[in-house]
């Protein structure tokens, strides 16, 4: 069974860090590219982040262009998004993605 598990939120103050990670399990991870999804209140789900296999390539969203920092770790089966500079506007769920299938989310807000 295909899951990902994604952990790493929590609150923070504008100008923090985080790092998120997903932790997926089922399939053979390091062949697929993984991607990062974030949904803000009220907002639609909305694409942040892509590294392919091997992450020899990473593509970004202009509006975390230079914040954020997507990484994977094929031996533990895990993707990372180190966030830093955070703004109040980075608040909302943040998903991972591979294939077709998501995780449950985790929430990232950051308030002062």
């Amino acid at each position: 069974e295909v899951q990902l598990l994604e952990s790493g939120g929590g609150l923070v103050q504008p100008g923090g860090s985080l790092t998120l990670s997903c932790l997926a399990t089922g399939f053979a991870f390091a062949n697929f590219p993984q991607s990062w999804y974030r949904q803000a209140p009220g907002k639609g789900r909305e694409w942040v982040a892509t590294i392919g296999e091997r992450g020899t390539v990473k593509n970004y969203d202009d509006s975390v262009e230079g914040r954020f920092a997507i990484s994977r770790d094929d031996d533990y089966n895990t993707g990372y998004l180190q966030m830093n500079n955070l703004q109040p506007e980075d608040t909302a769920v943040y998903f991972c993605r591979v294939m077709g299938y998501w995780g449950q989310g985790t929430q990232v807000t950051v308030s002062s």
